[in-house]
């Protein structure tokens, strides 16, 4: 049985590979008061987890442009749910906390 052929094409310059690389990330991912989405995540899992929700939570929700004080019943995806049928975007959450 015959090897197989490999070309190989020679190398006749100085590789310099070795540079560092930085990049930001999306402003999705940070918010004003120096809470990650993730936070924010959580805190809307804590609230639907507690033994004191069972189909509505009162919340007031802080985001870029006003307060809202709701009862959200529900999350999707990338919104909250509220009792009124309205949805709140939770990348524009700020901060969330049960009343």
């Amino acid at each position: 049985m015959e090897k197989p052929r490999v070309f190989a094409n020679p190398i006749n310059k100085k590789i310099n590979n070795s540079q560092e690389l930085f990049y930001g990330s999306n402003d999705e991912n940070r918010v004003d008061n120096n809470y990650s989405i993730n936070d924010i995540l959580k805190k809307i899992n804590n609230i639907f987890n507690s033994s004191n929700h069972v189909y509505k939570s009162r919340v007031l929700i802080k985001t870029k442009d006003k307060e809202i004080t709701c009862d959200i019943v529900g999350k999707t995806g990338k919104n909250l749910l509220t009792l009124d049928g309205k949805t709140v975007r939770i990348s524009d959450i700020l901060d969330i906390k049960k009343i």
